[in-house]
């Protein structure tokens, strides 16, 4: 179903701006009559993040981002410079917000568009507990700044018309915070467009040697790239397979080394993008995610491949089916392990789990779907808003 048409003009706030939204940020800009404003920022260097510099359709605004605390920290916070000088300029009908506290800024911005009438709605993972850093044992100021951190979640909430969620898991978080909205929109999480192709990518119905299993992301630690090498190592030889690890980061020489000394069936194939994916993508059996993070579940399943996912924020859950793969909890090795098993003991069956992979991002998590999603929650919030 091709997404609907927003009549007006349409803003979209953001600390920062990474590569991998530049399809979805084009699209919506597409389906937006006067055009869409993106407004962001510059992450950390810490993050790790690869961001875009440029769009085609839609205009990008450069934020100064001035971040306070450290990113990791209960205390962190950032001031995005220049977003009401971007607002006057710009003139949005609707404004769509990252739905984080952490951004006080953003407040300036919500309180500039209900005084001329215009609607602004979240856009977000979720609400999940608020905890105090990696402390053990609460403090009372501990217990103080959990619930300073709460009461400003649910005003800033509060304050908004609408709201998108990630996941449907993040959708049900915001509800259960007691919010009544009419428009809880479940956007899920893509970054990949619908595919051109009418059927999946054919593989053989058996393995031709050894499986291929792939890794898409960053080499850090919370990725968890040493529990997949441990996994491949501690299965039965007859189903060790080719590891193929794409990526760069600050963990690659410590998990070459690694894999050197317990699984050497493993290539780092260095950092690819965009097209330089399709082959590989194509020439794999099976997607592994075994930490934290990676859109790239959604583009392994648009090549139709089945996917074992750590379990995370909730986006997995609604990409990540029995149908198509394996979910299983983080930093469990010996889950991983058994996953891994049972996808590589049955090539037909991994072949029907790649076929549905293949209908998933056809049918229900893309871009597209996304973009539609997105034009529902900002038309609902234009109609409905009071202000």
């Amino acid at each position: 179903m091709d997404h609907a048409i927003f009549p007006g003009k349409v803003g979209l706030q953001q600390r920062v701006f990474p590569e991998y939204r530049q399809v979805f940020f084009d699209s919506l800009a597409g389906a937006c009559q006067g055009g869409l404003s993106v407004f962001a920022g510059q992450p950390l260097p810490q993050e790790s993040v690869k961001t875009a510099s440029q769009l085609q359709v839609a205009r990008y605004v450069h934020a100064r981002n001035y971040n306070f605390f450290p990113i990791d920290s209960s205390l962190y916070q950032c001031w995005q410079a220049g977003i009401l000088s971007w607002l006057e300029d710009w003139r949005p009908d609707v404004l769509i917000v990252e739905a984080n506290p952490r951004y006080p800024s953003t407040r300036l911005a919500i309180r500039w568009m209900h005084a001329r009438g215009h609607p602004v709605v979240g856009w977000g993972l979720g609400a999940p507990p608020i905890g105090f850093g990696r402390s053990p044992g609460l403090t009372l100021l501990g217990r103080l700044l959990i619930t300073w951190r709460q009461w400003e979640r649910i005003t800033l909430l509060r304050s908004l018309d609408g709201l998108i969620a990630y996941s449907q898991r993040g959708a049900e978080q915001y509800c259960q915070l007691g919010l009544q909205f009419d428009n809880i929109t479940v956007a899920p999480n893509a970054v990949a467009p619908r595919p051109t192709q009418s059927v999946p990518p054919v593989r053989l119905p058996a393995f031709k040697g050894p499986a291929t299993v792939l890794y898409v992301g960053r080499l850090q630690q919370r990725k968890r790239i040493d529990h997949l090498l441990r996994a491949c190592a501690d299965l039965p030889l007859p189903l060790q397979p080719r590891l193929w690890i794409v990526g760069d980061g600050p963990a690659r020489a410590e998990l070459e080394s690694l894999a050197g000394e317990i699984y050497p069936e493993t290539e780092f194939l260095g950092a690819r993008h965009g097209s330089e994916l399709i082959p590989i993508f194509n020439a794999a059996d099976l997607f592994v995610l075994p930490g934290t993070g990676g859109l790239a579940v959604q583009q392994a399943m648009a090549h139709a491949l089945p996917v074992i996912v750590a379990e995370g924020d909730g986006t997995q859950d609604d990409l990540v089916r029995p149908g198509n793969g394996y979910l299983v909890p983080p930093h469990d090795l010996l889950a991983l392990t058994a996953a891994l098993k049972a996808a590589l003991s049955d090539p037909n069956k991994l072949r029907r789990m790649g076929a549905e992979s293949y209908r998933i991002v056809c049918e229900e998590v893309n871009t597209e779907a996304m973009v539609t999603a997105f034009i529902k929650a900002i038309s609902v919030a234009r109609v409905s808003s009071p202000h």
